[in-house]
């Protein structure tokens, strides 16, 4: 019998480096993940604009956005929703994020939406960019209304750091917010 000259450190060195090079292979680099939703992305602006065209003036003057072209949003005591979207920065897409919630009480139904977040200061944005997972909270000013009839962008809404329009909806939910989502940076 011959004696193997592989130690323990050795083999756990190697175990550890091939699980690192089998979790490389996974990470989206090459795929067509950002060709899908940066399609999905335009067809969501596209009509935004044509549903609400003021809304076009709020893009003009925002210094980003986050598009989220379909969150799928479900609920049964406890509820979820996800979606994946594109942050565009002078109409280029310049990152991708996923967007959680998570949710319990009485509530019941599913439902989908698209949403479009304006980062209208550069402050806002910035933050944004450099948070590792941005929550949804009191700072987001709402300038289409739940029934999505119309834009309401008045002196108070266009000095909101971050406006939020949410629209396209299917299903039936109650209570549906931002509040509470996470945006987190992926690569699709």
């Amino acid at each position: 019998m011959t004696q193997s000259n592989i130690t323990r450190r050795a083999f756990g060195l190697g175990a550890v480096a091939g699980t690192s090079v089998l979790a490389a292979c996974g990470n989206g680099v090459g795929s067509t993940g950002s060709g899908r939703i940066d399609a999905r992305v335009n067809a969501t602006l596209s009509e935004m604009y044509r549903t609400f065209p003021n809304t076009r003036t709020l893009a003009e003057k925002s210094n980003g956005m986050l598009v989220m072209p379909l969150v799928t949003e479900a609920g049964l005591g406890l509820g979820g929703a996800y979606g994946r979207g594109a942050l565009r920065v002078n109409d280029i897409s310049v990152d991708y994020y996923s967007v959680t919630k998570a949710s319990g009480g009485l509530q019941i139904g599913a439902q989908q939406y698209a949403h479009v977040l304006f980062f209208m200061t550069n402050d806002a944005l910035s933050n944004f960019r450099r948070s590792p997972g941005w929550a949804a909270g009191a700072n987001i000013e709402y300038v289409i209304s739940d029934r999505g009839d119309s834009v309401n962008a008045d002196t108070t809404t266009v000095l909101s750091p971050v406006l939020a329009v949410v629209f396209g909806r299917a299903g039936l939910r109650i209570g549906a917010t931002l509040e509470g989502s996470k945006y987190t940076r992926i690569i699709p």
